[in-house]
């Protein structure tokens, strides 16, 4: 699915990245991201784009999300190729 999301939308950092990795969610989200919904929980997606992840809540009124995590794409494979 797309997720886009835009006009006055509130992003909370909950674990205090860096502005840029906050800017590079806006962006994704105003232009549209591939979303992965999370089967567990809902509201909660995956997104990626050219470089790096984001796990997020949308509430569900779509006006405020919550970046819960962001990590480098292909940090996990790294990590597994690792062990």
């Amino acid at each position: 699915m797309v997720l886009r999301l835009n006009g006055n939308l509130s992003i909370d950092n909950l674990r205090h990245y860096p502005a840029e990795v906050i800017d590079e969610l806006r962006t994704l989200l105003a232009a549209g991201a591939l979303a992965h919904a999370d089967p567990n929980r809902d509201n909660f997606y995956e997104l990626e784009n050219g470089s790096r992840v984001f796990y997020i809540h949308v509430s569900p009124r779509g006006s405020k999300v919550l970046l819960l995590a962001s990590w480098p794409k292909g940090a996990a494979e790294l990590e597994r190729a690792a062990d």
